[in-house]
């Protein structure tokens, strides 16, 4: 047994909360992770503060924000000399490793990523941009010489093969590992803007469950949800193969597993691509964790962000959470104490939009920056109030209550919690502008009533 836990992050690209059964999908997706989330403890109210790949890693790798480290959109590395969970991990005697998609080097790299742009892993098998070197039965990558490695196997397969010869080779060393996979599933194959799961997959998800909101707003999901489904089915799969590896090396009771993913995936109903808006189809993922301090820690229902989880995996390894990181470990939650923790998530967009927002266990409001442009602004001065959504009523988010005059109070108070969640990551106060007022037979709703 290690003297401190081992550390796994399990992260998928582009995958939607509700294709778990612990969030209540029907299909049977998801067996291995449903069960680690009922032994384990499940991030029920789990959200990515930034719905695009690069940035959504550079928090995951950093804590900080997007803003903070300036990788505030796609095609922009982390700066030199950025404190990674690599170099925590590494300075405290860890074998440090990535495998698969790693999206944080600089843009013109598309495959092997040279050494000082690897955020301080020891151990390599990666390319930048894992959708354009590799297909779904082609994986591509480069080991520690940039040397081009081609992975046999449909891509999950090939990746959870190489995570589980580094965690075999680990394993007989004195020093526990940290290791970070990174997979590409469920994200669409950009050179065919499909979803490729593996040979047989697709055809058992025809016909299959719908989200309600792409049964109201369709977009892309009736082609695209079977194959889509299809690959989920495979990493879970492979999850559950890690386990089962952990668990035949001896180690599986020393082992933290981490499993998250970037954003989730709107399928063209938001805006014209799957991701970059404010709703749950893009920032609600599933988290599981499980392995020592995290079995039996049950459902956590306050919102945790990716954030959250760098200074998570670090207080729970036994190691100095940095002052410097802006989320916060969740295990005062585990045990039971969530003074100080905030009652709203925080979420940056960009790309698409300079978009905020903050969304609560009833409410979601979110506001964009008409005059700037989402690729070349990493924030504003001046913001107009874009949505409101009541998920009481409507957790679908179908109904924009906005311009609503019988919501203003609501408004209101969100306007607030937003402005004070900026300021506190780093940004600078703006002006929020709010929407219009459009005509509303609806009462006015009391202060009481608008309590959040």
């Amino acid at each position: 047994m290690t003297a401190r836990p081992n550390v796994l992050v399990f992260f998928t690209d582009q995958q939607r909360w509700d294709t778990t059964g612990l969030h209540g999908n029907p299909l049977g997706l998801t067996p291995n992770l449903d069960r680690a989330g009922a032994s384990g403890t499940h991030l029920a109210s789990s959200f990515t503060c930034q719905p695009v790949c690069g940035p959504a890693r550079s928090a995951l790798q950093t804590g900080l924000y997007p803003t903070t480290t300036g990788c505030f959109r796609n095609e922009i590395p982390l700066p030199p000399g950025q404190a990674t969970l690599a170099h925590h991990f590494g300075a405290a005697g860890y074998r440090t490793g990535y495998i698969g998609k790693w999206h944080l080097a600089d843009p013109s790299i598309i495959g092997p990523v040279p050494p000082e742009q690897r955020g301080g892993y020891e151990h390599w098998l990666a390319a930048n941009v894992l959708e354009f070197t590799s297909g779904p039965y082609d994986t591509v990558v480069y080991d520690g010489d940039g040397v081009e490695r081609r992975l046999p196997g449909y891509r999950v397969d090939a990746l959870t093969d190489a995570a589980i010869r580094f965690i075999a080779d680990e394993s007989a060393d004195d020093r526990p590992f940290f290791l970070f996979l990174s997979f590409l599933e469920p994200h669409h194959q950009n050179t065919t803007d499909d979803y490729p799961a593996p040979d047989g997959y697709r055809e058992r998800y025809v016909d299959g469950w719908t989200p309600p909101d792409l049964a109201a707003l369709r977009g892309t999901a009736p082609q695209h949800l079977p194959g889509y489904y299809g690959m989920v089915k495979r990493l879970d799969e492979a999850y559950g193969r890690i386990l089962d590896a952990l668990t035949s090396l001896g180690i599986g009771g020393d082992t933290i597993v981490a499993y998250t993913a970037d954003h989730g995936c709107h399928f063209r109903t938001r805006n014209e691509e799957y991701k970059r808006s404010p709703h749950d189809a893009s920032i609600r993922v599933p988290t599981v964790l499980r392995g020592p301090g995290f079995d039996g820690g049950g459902r956590i229902t306050q919102p945790v962000t990716t954030v959250d989880l760098p200074p998570t995996l670090l207080d729970a390894a036994g190691l100095d959470v940095p002052g410097e990181m802006q989320g916060r470990s969740i295990l005062p939650l585990l045990r039971g104490d969530p003074t100080g923790w905030p009652e709203e998530a925080y979420v940056q967009i960009s790309e698409s939009q300079v978009g905020r927002a903050v969304r609560t266990s009833r409410w979601l409001y979110a506001v964009r920056a008409p005059e700037a442009d989402g690729w070349t602004h990493a924030s504003a001065d001046r913001y107009t109030e874009d949505c409101l959504y009541d998920l009481r009523a409507d957790p679908d988010q179908l109904t924009n209550l906005i311009h609503s005059a019988a919501h203003r109070p609501v408004a209101d108070i969100l306007r607030g919690r937003l402005l004070r969640r900026m300021t506190e990551a780093g940004e600078p106060e703006p002006i929020i502008e709010p929407a219009p007022e459009r005509p509303s037979g609806q009462r006015r709703v009391s202060e009481a009533e608008a309590w959040l």
